[in-house]
C-alpha cells in the first residue's frame, strides 16, 4: 500500500487516531530490551518519535514520558526534547528515570525554567556538579530544595556560596545548618545574621572543644617562646589553641586593674575606649569586641563573658551598660535577656572560647590591607579563595563599612 504525500482535511481525524497509535507503538519499540533491539535501531526509532512528539498534545507527551521513565537506556534526542518540555511532561523523567546523566540534568537546568530546577533539586542522589549548577542561579526556592534534599551532595565551594547568600536570604539559614557539609567556619560567620533558633543550633552543633588540639601541640608553646614568638603564623595558630583566654600582659598597660574592673567602668557609660580595653583584656582585638558589643541578639555578649570567665553578674552589668531591656512592660523577663542567660549557662568555657577565638581570628587576623579594601569596595576578587578567615571577615564586617 502506497502512502499519499499530502492528506486531505477529511482525513485529519483518522490521521490523529493513527498518530496516537503510532506514538504508542514507537514508544513500545524504544522500550524493547537490548535482546530485541540494538542501540542504532533504538536511536532511529527515537528520532521518529521526536518528530511525532513535537506535534503531539501535552497529555500525549506526558504519557510517553511516563512510559519511558523506567528505562535504563533512552535515545539522547528523546531525552533532550522531553526534559525541556512542560514540567508535567519532564517531571516523570526527572523524578523516576535513573538513566539520566549529570549532563542531561545540567542541560535541563540551564535550558529550562525554575519549575524544572525545582524538580531536579528534589531528585535523589544529585552529584556535586549538578547541585552547583542549581545553586548558581541564586533562586532561593531551588537552593532551599537542594539543601533539604538529604541525598544530594554539595561541594564545599557551593556550601560557602550559600553561606554568603544566607546573609540576604535568612530563610536559607535553618536548612543550611542541617547540611553535613557545613563546617564550623561557615557556621560561626552565619551566627551574626542567624535568628535565635539558628544561633542555638550553631552553638550546640559547632561550638567544639579544642582539647585534642591542645594535647597535640602542648610542647610547642615552650618551643615557640624559646624562638621569641618570631613566626607570626605559628603565634596566631597557638593563640587560637591555647587554654588561657585573658591577656595578662594587657593588664600592665591598662588603666583598669582587670577585666572585671573594666566591666564595672562600662556601667558608668560605654565608650569606644572602654570597649577597646575590654577587648584587650579579653585577649581579642577591639574590632572583635565592638562587633560583639553591638550584636543585636545579645548571645555574642554571653559567649564573651563565658569564654573569659566573667560571672553572671558581670554579664548583667554589661547588658545594662548597653541599655538592653531586662523586663517587658508586663514585668516579665524580657525574651532577649532570658535567651542571653540561657546561652551563658548552656556553653562550656572551652567551647565558648573556640567560638570567640574564631571570631577574633577571622575578624582581625585576616584584615590585610587588600581585605580592608575589598570590604569597603565590595570586591570579592581580592579575597583569597582558600582563606577561611578572609571570607568570614568579608561577610561579617561588610555592614560595618557601609555596604
Amino acid at each position: 500500500m502506497s502512502i499519499p504525500a499530502v492528506s486531505s482535511d477529511a482525513d485529519a481525524p483518522q490521521a490523529s487516531k493513527a498518530r496516537q497509535t503510532l506514538l504508542r507503538r514507537l514508544a513500545d519499540v524504544v522500550c524493547l530490551p537490548a535482546s530485541r533491539i540494538n542501540a542504532f535501531e533504538r536511536a532511529v526509532t527515537g528520532d521518529l518519535l521526536v518528530d511525532l512528539l513535537r506535534l503531539a498534545s501535552v497529555e500525549e507527551r506526558r504519557r510517553v514520558a511516563m512510559r519511558l521513565a523506567p528505562l535504563a537506556e533512552l535515545p539522547n534526542s528523546l531525552v533532550r526534547l522531553l526534559l525541556r518540555d512542560e514540567p508535567t511532561v519532564a517531571g516523570p523523567l526527572i523524578e523516576q528515570c535513573a538513566s539520566l546523566t549529570d549532563v542531561d540534568l545540567i542541560g535541563c537546568a540551564r535550558d529550562a525554567g525554575i519549575e524544572h530546577r525545582l524538580l531536579i533539586a528534589e531528585r535523589r542522589g544529585l552529584s556535586e556538579v549538578v547541585t552547583e549548577t542549581l545553586l548558581s542561579f541564586g533562586e532561593d526556592s531551588v537552593i532551599e530544595a537542594v539543601l533539604k534534599n538529604a541525598s544530594a551532595r554539595l561541594a564545599q565551594v557551593a556550601i560557602e556560596g550559600v553561606v554568603a547568600l544566607s546573609r540576604q536570604s535568612r530563610g536559607l539559614c535553618a536548612p543550611l545548618l542541617k547540611r553535613p557539609e557545613l563546617r564550623p567556619s561557615g557556621a560561626y560567620v552565619m551566627f551574626w545574621w542567624c535568628g535565635p533558633d539558628e544561633r542555638r543550633t550553631v552553638l550546640q552543633r559547632f561550638a567544639v572543644s579544642r582539647e585534642v588540639l591542645q594535647d597535640s601541640v602542648e610542647d610547642l608553646f615552650a618551643m615557640a617562646a624559646a624562638e621569641g614568638w618570631s613566626d607570626p603564623v605559628t603565634r596566631k595558630a597557638l593563640q587560637f589553641i591555647e587554654r588561657r583566654q585573658r591577656n595578662r600582659a594587657a593588664i600592665d598597660k591598662s588603666p583598669y586593674n582587670g577585666l572585671e574592673d573594666a566591666v564595672a567602668a562600662a556601667s558608668r557609660g560605654v565608650t569606644r575606649e572602654i570597649v577597646g580595653e575590654i577587648g584587650y583584656l579579653s585577649g581579642i582585638k577591639p574590632l572583635t569586641a565592638a562587633k560583639i558589643m553591638g550584636d543585636a541578639g545579645g548571645e555574642a555578649l554571653a559567649i564573651l563573658c563565658k569564654a573569659t570567665g566573667l560571672s553572671r553578674l558581670d554579664l548583667q552589668t554589661l547588658w545594662r551598660a548597653m541599655r538592653r531591656p531586662e523586663l517587658t512592660a508586663d514585668g516579665e523577663v524580657h525574651p532577649d535577656w532570658e535567651r542571653v542567660q540561657i546561652t551563658y549557662e548552656m556553653l562550656a568555657v572551652d567551647r565558648a572560647q573556640t567560638v570567640l577565638r574564631y571570631w577574633n581570628w577571622s575578624l582581625s587576623s585576616a584584615l590585610t590591607p587588600a581585605l580592608l579594601r575589598a570590604i569597603r569596595e565590595g570586591d570579592e576578587e581580592l579575597i583569597d579563595e582558600y582563606s577561611a578567615p578572609e571570607r568570614a571577615a568579608m561577610l561579617a564586617l561588610a555592614d560595618n563599612f557601609g555596604r
